[in-house]
């Protein structure tokens, strides 16, 4: 329902503190079913075929479970910690958090997170299994509502810059425009002000009168 690793069968001793190991042959099972479905098992011979397929069938009912795993994980949920004592030891040994079924006949201060119930039956497995499920599922959901929100956020912080910068660049434009070159009423060509050229008068203009009224 939620995609988790999980593991039914034997727990492999150096599952986790031994990760890159187990990834190798988690790699191996992933390459014999890639045989299987491209056609490469039609180039070796019956008896080969028969002992790839049996090395599959067992890694895959222990690590089967595992597949997707890429990392060690950060929380492990254990039905029944006496009888898994090595995940138990293990996931101590790399500081990852333990939650788990805690029955009368074991220690609750082993694990993390105990939860007190009878870890041989199943109905009593079932209820706390579904609660956890729910649990991680709530948990799942809302990691992707908050992902999508950063996602809205960061959108409209990008579309806020941009009308920024380009209110910015239209005010720019619009300052530039209004100092543009100067008119005849400004000093410019053709202004009797400073900076336009200058107008002579000639001298004993028609205006002016001679001394002597002559």
């Amino acid at each position: 329902r939620v995609n988790m690793p999980y593991v039914t069968e034997r727990w492999l001793g150096g599952m986790l503190t031994n990760f890159n190991t187990v990834r190798k042959s988690v790699k191996k099972m992933q390459s014999i079913d890639k045989m299987l479905t491209d056609g490469s098992f039609d180039s070796i011979t019956k008896k080969e075929r028969l002992t790839l397929s049996r090395d599959k069938d067992k890694m895959e009912k222990v690590l089967g479970g595992i597949a997707q795993l890429g990392r060690v994980p950060a929380a492990l949920f254990i039905v029944d910690i006496g009888h898994e004592h090595i995940a138990l030891a293990e996931a101590k040994r790399l500081g990852i958090q333990t939650f788990g079924v805690v029955d009368t006949n074991c220690d609750p201060n082993k694990v993390d997170f105990a939860i007190p119930g009878n870890d041989d039956a199943t109905k009593s497995i079932a209820i706390i299994t579904n609660y956890i499920t729910a649990a991680i599922a709530e948990g799942l959901s809302e990691r992707q509502t908050a992902k999508d929100e950063d996602g809205e956020d960061a959108n409209d912080g990008e579309n806020d810059k941009r009308a920024s910068r380009l209110e910015a660049e239209a005010n720019a434009e619009g300052g530039r425009g209004g100092r543009g070159g100067r008119g005849p009423g400004a000093g410019g060509p053709g202004a009797g002000g400073p900076g336009g050229p200058r107008r002579r008068t000639p001298a004993g203009g028609g205006g002016a009168r001679r001394p002597g009224g002559r």
